[in-house]
């Protein structure tokens, strides 16, 4: 009785909203839909709902904050939930644990509740890193991130994206544009989660990226066949047949169609030049990854053994492994990162090797024995800026740096130590470069993170 008194409260709340008058026979007469302009107020404002903005907005809202998430798509999560990319890594290094926290505490969760299985991370990965990746589900992961972002009093608003952005009286003005909303957003600490540092550009800060950027991903699986019972040399011939005629495209699977039906599909599209940066670089990368998709299933189901091929789930976005990335107080380069260097202002570890994918695939660079490398502070914070952090792949770094940096433990450790900081600034009335590394550690650790020592 309860429930359904529930739902006709929640379906009564909705038609108010519109402007709804019921007729005797069910129809309804609505008013024209007005677009709906509102002001809100927070302490801490995280732009981006992927995997470091989660991560930053929970460790604001359980310390304490008012704080609201923003996020354009419809779920949180980004490349592990929307992309497809379930598979975050990594957390231990050299049998010793190095990102922990609200990343792992969640990451556990969906794997408990799933009855997954953790990786041995005792047994070392050597040269085979994604031994230590832990397979999640994506969709559970999705709503269990959710749910602790709600318990962590973040208020969520899916479908919005910001369209102007402002500093004023020590506070920042975001204007957001979403489904028949215009909202303003004025917070006094502002966290750029997007991936591409878009919330920075937009803000008046210079951003950095690189002529030409890695390949993005579809993810997918097919099945419908036997692999072992396969002509893969035959099909491996009829495949460059159909990419001399120009029919298809060898940079699409890295060339290695054996490698598509081995994997069945897992992490091995390319769509090269693939940009999340706008909505109109994101169709565009959206549409190539299901255009070379549809072409090749349909190749596969000419070939013997292999009629039968279907796909048996396709992700909705092409996942994006580089756009822009931030101008900030110090660059972590490629020597910092495989030599470990450790900064006074070292806020995070990451552990990953360097990871460049081009359009013959990738080969990882992996890190010599004993080298865990550090995020400093400086990274996070854009020059020039005040009340102004971010998290994630947007990191100031260089490429190949940037490349290892960007993978999910990492970003789950950078978006923790963001989210503390942003939390320090506005209780002791700073701008983040301003608050002592040692507050920063202690509230982290008070949170279950792992600091560098």
């Amino acid at each position: 009785m309860k429930k359904i008194q529930r739902r006709a409260a929640l379906s009564s709340i909705g038609a108010m909203s519109l402007g709804i008058t019921a007729l005797a026979k069910g129809e309804i007469v609505s008013e024209p839909y007005k677009i709906k302009k509102q002001t809100l107020k927070t302490d801490i404002l995280v732009i981006g709902g992927g995997t470091a903005g989660v991560i930053a907005a929970i460790q604001a809202g359980r310390a304490g904050r008012k704080t609201i998430l923003v996020e354009n798509g419809s779920q949180l999560g980004g490349t592990t939930t929307t992309g497809g990319v379930a598979f975050p890594g990594i957390f231990f290094a050299w049998g010793n644990q190095i990102i922990s926290g609200i990343g792992w505490e969640l990451v556990q969760a969906a794997v408990a509740l799933n009855d997954d299985t953790l990786p041995n991370f005792s047994i070392p990965h050597g040269k085979n890193h994604p031994r230590h990746q832990v397979r999640l589900n994506g969709q559970l992961y999705a709503m269990l991130i959710e749910e602790k972002c709600i318990e962590a009093g973040v208020q969520i608003r899916f479908y919005e994206t910001p369209t102007q952005i402002m500093f004023k009286k020590n506070n920042w003005i975001v204007q957001t544009m979403g489904k028949g909303m215009i909202t303003e957003i004025i917070c006094n600490q502002l966290i750029d989660c997007t991936g591409n540092a878009y919330a920075t550009s937009i803000a008046g800060f210079t951003v950095l990226r690189e002529a030409e950027t890695q390949p993005g991903s579809l993810m997918f699986e097919i099945g419908g066949y036997d692999f072992n019972s396969l002509d893969l040399k035959m099909i491996q011939a009829r495949y460059q047949e159909t990419i001399q005629k120009g029919e298809l495209v060898k940079t699409d699977f890295r060339n290695n169609i054996v490698g598509v039906l081995k994997s069945k599909g897992d992490n091995i599209s390319h769509v090269m030049g693939a940009d999340s940066t706008t909505s109109e670089s994101h169709t565009l990368a959206n549409i190539k990854g299901r255009t070379s998709l549809l072409q090749t299933l349909r190749f596969l189901r000419t070939l013997p053994g292999l009629e039968k091929t279907k796909l048996v789930d396709m992700q909705n976005e092409t996942a994006v492994r580089e756009t822009y990335r931030i101008d900030g107080h110090y660059k972590i380069t490629h020597a910092d990162y495989v030599t470990g260097k450790k900064f006074d202002d070292a806020v995070s570890y990451s552990y990953y090797p360097i990871d460049v994918h081009d359009e013959n695939g990738v080969v990882p660079d992996h890190l010599k024995e004993g080298i865990v490398p550090t995020v400093p502070l400086r990274a996070l914070i854009p020059k020039n800026s005040r009340n102004f952090l971010v998290a994630g792949r947007c990191i100031s770094s260089d490429r190949l740096a940037n490349s290892a940096l960007r993978v999910q433990a990492s970003c789950m450790g950078m978006g923790q130590a963001a989210g503390a900081t942003a939390v320090l600034a506005n209780l002791q009335n700073k701008t983040p470069l301003d608050v002592s590394i040692k507050d920063i550690k202690e509230m982290i650790e008070a949170h279950g993170g792992i600091v560098p020592v």
